[in-house]
């Protein structure tokens, strides 16, 4: 692959697509580690005296819309007064064309107001292409995602190539997987149920014990269980019985439930083989987590992507902190990634404690299990 330190960037316009969606509450950044990993590259692109065009995405807005809470206007904020020598401006109205200088950054606006975004459309493609002379791929976070600010730019613009960050977490957890030590243990949690459940058969492959929470562990649940008005995914019941089989998942015993879903919920903890119709499992019970903090404490290696339930409400976070300070004082090598894990990782301040965080959820998952993601090979050739 095409390196960007390795490219002659002078006077180019360079289109940098990071990963800058970062977590907001009342148009106030709550963690900016994403923004942060991303300034080695941006500093780069200013060295070398280039034209820089920076591209994110925010969040799951209505593509074609614009949503004032879905902007990247706070995140140009942050950069601004992170880079205060810097001449940086913010453009809304980018696709007919912008005009960028040397040693000047031009934000564009979430990338995923725009249509066909998602969709990898070809004449949005094009016309990312044709801002820029050259292309970095540097969102790991959304490097295994087929779209046109990550993929589809690459058939139309002179130059593509790899960014520093990308590289890094792709050789890092290269190494990682190379020579992981046993027992591995994989903790997944987090209420993106079928966008983990494919991946959950590949984990299975290379690790020793899953612990489970979250709307993924709810799906597992309901096999034995009512769970009541719990989130689960009944589509993939049968899929969930498959894995189940392997005898190396383990499920939670008991759950913080709830009769509404509201920050002032009050946590009652319950078995999970007793959830009533009106209620909702919405955190792991104690039971649960001294057993799951058995198993971290034994392994050698940790695999962590996901809370264990809605860490956001205070009296719902408790299966969260307690397993993830179990993680930080492990003595095994852990690996942590995807946004909710790294605003959780932040809110209970073990930042130093974890081995390895990366940037990304979903791409760090599938790189898990493919060794490789779609932009890699695009980026091969």
């Amino acid at each position: 692959m095409l390196h960007m330190k390795d490219l002659n960037l002078e006077n180019k316009r360079v289109f940098i697509r990071l990963d800058l969606n970062v977590p907001l509450k009342n148009n106030k950044i709550i963690s900016s580690e994403r923004i942060d990993r991303s300034l080695p590259t941006i500093k780069l692109a200013l060295k070398k005296n280039a034209k820089i065009i920076l591209a994110s995405h925010l969040g799951r807005p209505k593509e074609g819309q614009y949503d004032k809470k879905f902007s990247l206007f706070p995140v140009f904020k942050y950069l601004k007064k992170k880079l205060p020598e810097v001449n940086i401006t913010f453009s809304k109205k980018y696709l007919e064309g912008i005009n960028v200088n040397t040693h000047q950054i031009v934000v564009l606006e979430n990338v995923r107001f725009n249509c066909g975004e998602t969709d990898n459309n070809i004449d949005l493609s094009k016309q990312y292409a044709n801002l820029c002379d050259i292309f970095v791929m540097d969102a790991f976070a959304t490097a295994h995602r087929i779209e046109s600010s990550t993929y589809g730019i690459c058939n139309f613009v002179q130059k593509s190539c790899i960014g520093p960050l990308l590289y890094s977490e792709v050789k890092t957890l290269k190494n990682i997987l190379n020579k992981s030590k046993h027992p591995i243990v994989t903790i997944i949690g987090g209420a993106k149920v079928s966008t983990k459940f494919n991946l959950l058969s590949s984990l299975l492959k290379i690790t020793d014990t899953m612990l489970l929470g979250g709307g993924i562990a709810n799906t597992f649940i309901s096999l034995f269980y009512p769970i009541g008005k719990s989130l689960y995914e009944k589509n993939f019941q049968n899929k969930a019985k498959t894995l189940y089989k392997t005898k190396k998942i383990l499920l939670p015993i008991d759950s913080r439930v709830s009769t509404s879903y509201s920050i002032d919920s009050i946590a009652t903890i319950k078995s999970v083989s007793n959830i009533l119709p009106h209620e909702e499992i919405l955190d792991i019970g104690n039971k649960t987590v001294q057993k799951y903090k058995k198993i971290i404490q034994q392994a050698k290696t940790i695999l962590w992507n996901g809370p264990m339930g809605v860490f956001e409400f205070p009296n719902f976070s408790k299966g969260t902190e307690e397993i993830a300070k179990s993680i930080a004082n492990s003595t095994a090598f852990s690996v942590a990634g995807g946004g909710d894990t790294i605003a959780v990782i932040d809110l209970f301040n073990i930042y130093k404690k974890i081995s390895y965080i990366s940037t990304g959820g979903g791409a760090f998952l599938e790189f898990i299990e493919n060794k490789t993601l779609p932009i890699l090979e695009k980026l091969k050739k």
